[in-house]
């Protein structure tokens, strides 16, 4: 007789448990079934009465034994077994499991349609595609099986492959399964299959599915199409509170809280209240459009009608404060949920300790540490990665060290973190070292750590390591350059002074077509800040229009300043009367670029329009005003206006404040006022103090005071040859014979005057004297012959003491040869001539620069290290003092 042995006796085995995915050996207590007419229905019995009992293993390793008996399992008893499988989530058991599916006889498609959603569930969608696309045939419920694993698993593309080719077999999806396609649709963003979806809900009689119709406004929704949303919205008959979160959440995600807002407003008079989805959606989005006072009034009355924030709320307010850059705000917010009673959690932590790390407040770092020991995420990756930085940016390495090492489950962010802080702290080596340890570890550095070490060596003098490192990427090949890499090399070059291999750099990142943002701009704008690279600022301008960014405020500000400092106040007033809504450093930069070149009625005119905008004036807003002032030589609204910033606005008077009010007096020719405020001084004077009180009486022929002022300045600065050079004229000019022993100095170096001009898209050095440039000999007959024909200006009460040696003994100053090559080799255009000169002019040159101006009739820009000089039809907007 044929027998068939199960084993009946061994270990015990908790159900649910994980462990069995090993099959056990045979008991040798074991009983053995005939194969009489109820043999099948016995072993069936057993094999379920294993399951019950949480011995699922024993139960898959006697299909083995009865499959070799030629015995059969009924259907039903088979799909049990699957079910077991999921319920222990056990992926080894389902494969075995399978793989004696033969012990059925022929196959049932809906056995087949389990096994497809026992490899979904257990997280194995790439076997259940092969069990799917293997079955001769496939019903509804198979599609759901198939396309809800993929749902699971977050493979959106595929889901949508999925419904195209059940749509081609003649399956059509049922109310359950057009939310998940539509889901996927939304998530990538497929416009075009969700209108399609809609006809054949609408052919199908779904229209009025409310989960369907709710799904349909949420794929609409995350595919940013808010006509098709308000219109699907406005036809549907039947609405409820997830429908309103819908259709408000799309409008949030498009960043119209206009109209958000108008649809919030309209759900009560519809009869439905808000509930605590909605509310955390329109707070979350004002936090992430930086709209944090609103958002922060919602949730007050949000909580006055009785709706509890929840930790979601209180972590989006925090980490919108601390976005935001209003740090103390953040972490007051912070410990307010503590006292509500509302426990954080890892990402309100992060935010929290991130806010303490941009404060650099260890005490505060460290209370937050020990409530995420507290509650619990101390080692979460999340807040560990935060306790890193904030360590790192306070000094505390060791500190984060200890942190990192207590995490047991490291990613690239942790490693990055730490890798942050040795950098941080200078130590490059430490850094490098612990990359090779990452990759030993088995995580692989990403582009953001390339990013960190370029920053990190040029930041601490490693120019060559980061630069090779740069071109590493390059040729490896393994990890691309992004956006950021490129920034991290310009900004630090920028920072470094090295200007022209900022500018080669980004040339570079242009033609490699790397798309830039606002970064880079923000980067490589300072760069520009100067009158020979007007065509360099345009140029740049045009790449943030194609790129869309001009609507960056900071982007918009900074091309305020590059405009105005290049010598296009033009184009810098008309950005900014471009932007929008404008904030405190739109207004400044303005105001700033007004006075620079100038114009000092126009930034007393914004002034004024800033005011009635409602914008209360800051520091950098008095800076600019007493500048103007001081240009229109208005004494007394400007001493108001130095009385108002202390006693109305709080504000105490910094070093840039003292030295427009100096200059205010001395331009309106008080240098008595202007020593006494010097005096009267609460803190001490340095060098821009007295530099402008000198230029104040050398402009007004006080020698006493002028002597006085150089003397105090090589008090503060003795080896700066260009004061030695300044003193001993004035020591000459009062009759002071023995001025070098008084300076104590045996010799003082001449001072060589550079002047930089750009004709035909190149730049041009020219030095005092310059005999070596081409068409030398012309440019020097022509500059004689416009001296000769300048009328001098009356200077008996002047004092002409200059930077450089007078022409008569050291040639022909630099300004004057980059005028004449300019005016030479741009002749056929009337476009403005802009010089850069590296001293300050002097009084010849200016007269000269203000004849060519008016008989070539041509606008002159000057930039030297006083000033900057706009020369049109004979007059300078220096207003003859600099």
């Amino acid at each position: 007789m044929q027998t068939l042995t199960l084993p009946i006796k061994s270990t015990a085995i908790p159900k649910n448990d994980t462990f069995s995915e090993f099959p056990l050996k045979p008991n040798k207590n074991t009983v053995s079934f005939s194969n009489a007419p109820n043999s099948v229905a016995s072993t069936d019995a057993h094999l379920i009465n294993l399951c019950s009992n949480g011995r699922l293993s024993e139960a898959i390793h006697a299909l083995d034994s009865i499959s070799q008996s030629g015995f059969k399992v009924k259907p039903n008893t088979f799909n049990r077994l699957i079910n077991s499988c999921i319920e222990c989530n056990s992926i080894v058991l389902g494969r075995k499991l399978h793989e004696n599916i033969h012990v059925l006889g022929d196959v049932d498609p809906f056995v087949e349609t389990k096994l497809v959603g026992m490899y979904a569930k257990c997280g194995s969608v790439d076997d259940a595609r092969k069990v799917f696309d293997e079955m001769r045939e496939r019903d509804l419920f198979t599609w759901s099986a198939m396309i809800g694993g993929c749902s699971r698993d977050k493979r959106w593309g595929e889901v949508v492959e999925l419904f195209f080719l059940m749509m081609e077999e003649g399956v059509v999806p049922d109310e359950f399964l057009f939310p998940k396609i539509l889901h996927a649709c939304g998530n990538c963003a497929d416009l075009r299959t969700v209108r399609l979806i809609h006809s054949i809900v609408v052919k199908c009689g779904l229209g009025m599915n409310i989960r369907v119709n709710n799904t349909m406004l949420a794929a609409f929704a995350k595919c940013r199409e808010l006509v098709c949303l308000r219109k699907y919205f406005r036809n549907m008959e039947v609405k409820d509170l997830v429908s309103w979160n819908s259709v408000i959440s799309g409008y949030c995600q498009k960043g119209e809280m206009e109209e958000a807002h108008r649809l919030f407003d309209m759900m009560h008079d519809e009869g439905f209240e808000p509930g605590l989805v909605t509310w955390n959606t329109m707070i979350s989005t004002y936090n992430q459009l930086g709209k944090c006072d609103v958002a922060l009034e919602m949730m007050k009355e949000m909580t006055s009608l009785g709706i509890i924030p929840d930790v979601f709320t209180w972590s989006s307010m925090v980490s919108g404060f601390a976005k935001s850059n209003r740090i103390g705000k953040a972490l007051e917010l912070f410990w307010d949920m503590l006292v509500e009673g509302v426990e954080p959690n890892g990402i309100t932590l992060a935010s929290a300790i991130s806010a303490c790390a941009s404060l650099k407040d260890i005490n505060k770092g460290k209370e937050l540490h020990c409530i995420a020991i507290k509650v619990g995420y101390a080692d979460s990756v999340i807040v560990g990665n935060s306790l890193i930085g904030m360590y790192s940016k306070c000094d505390k390495l060791e500190a984060a060290e200890e942190v990192f090492d207590k995490i047991i489950t490291k990613d690239v962010y942790t490693y990055n973190s730490m890798i942050g802080g040795y950098i941080h702290a200078g130590y490059c080596g430490n850094a490098h070292d612990l990359i090779i340890k990452m990759r030993e570890s088995g995580v692989q550095p990403n582009v953001v750590t390339w990013n960190v070490m370029i920053a990190g060596y040029i930041q601490n003098e490693g120019e060559d390591q980061a630069m090779d490192l740069f071109y590493k990427m390059e040729k490896d090949g393994i990890i691309r350059r992004d956006t950021a890499t490129w920034n991290a090399l310009i900004s630090g070059l920028i920072q470094n002074g090295q200007k022209n291999k900022a500018l080669s750099i980004f040339r570079q990142m242009q033609s490699s077509c790397v798309r830039l943002n606002a970064v880079t701009v923000l980067s490589i704008l300072p760069a520009c800040a100067n009158v020979i690279s007007a065509k360099k600022v345009k140029e740049i301008h045009g790449c943030i229009l194609r790129r869309n960014l001009k609507s960056e405020l900071s982007v918009a500000n900074s091309f305020i300043d590059t405009y105005a400092k290049s010598g296009n106040l033009v184009y810098s007033r008309a950005i900014f009367d471009e932007i929008p809504i404008k904030d405190i450093i739109s207004w400044n930069t303005i105001m700033a670029g007004s006075v620079l070149h100038g114009c000092s009625n126009d930034a007393l005119d914004l002034f004024n329009q800033m005011r009635k905008e409602g914008l209360e004036p800051n520091r950098g807003t008095f800076v600019s005003i007493l500048s103007a002032y001081g240009l229109a030589k208005m004494v007394d609204e400007g001493e108001c206006a130095f009385s108002s910033m202390i006693h109305d606005f709080n504000i105490l008077p910094s070093l840039d404040h003292c030295k427009a009010m100096i200059s205010l007096y001395g331009r309106s020719g008080k240098l008595e006022e202007a020593v006494k405020f010097i005096e009267d001084m609460i803190m001490q004077p340095d060098t821009s103090i007295w530099s402008t009180l000198l230029t104040a009486c050398r402009n007004h022929g006080n020698a006493r005071w002028a002597l006085h002022a150089g003397e105090r300045l090589l008090k503060l600065d003795p080896g700066n040859a260009l004061t030695q050079r300044l003193v001993l004229q004035l020591y000459a000019f009062c009759g002071i014979d023995d001025g070098y022993t008084k300076l104590k100095i045996p010799e003082i170096k001449e001072s060589t005057g550079r002047s930089w001009v750009e004709v035909r898209n190149t730049v041009h050095c020219f030095v005092k004297g310059d005999k070596c440039q081409p068409n030398a000999d012309v440019l020097l007959l022509w500059t004689k012959a416009v001296a000769g024909a300048v009328e001098r200006p009356y200077t008996q009460n002047v004092l002409c003491c200059g930077e450089e040696d007078d022409e008569t003994a050291g040639g022909v100053h630099s300004e004057k040869l980059s005028l004449a090559f300019s005016l030479v080799g741009s002749a056929h255009t009337c476009q403005p001539i802009r010089i850069l000169k590296s001293l300050r002019m002097c009084e010849d040159c200016h007269a000269t620069i203000k004849y060519v101006s008016k008989a070539y009739e041509r606008e002159i820009y000057i930039c030297d290290s006083n000033c900057l000089h706009h020369f049109k039809d004979g007059s300078c907007s220096c207003g003859d003092y600099w």
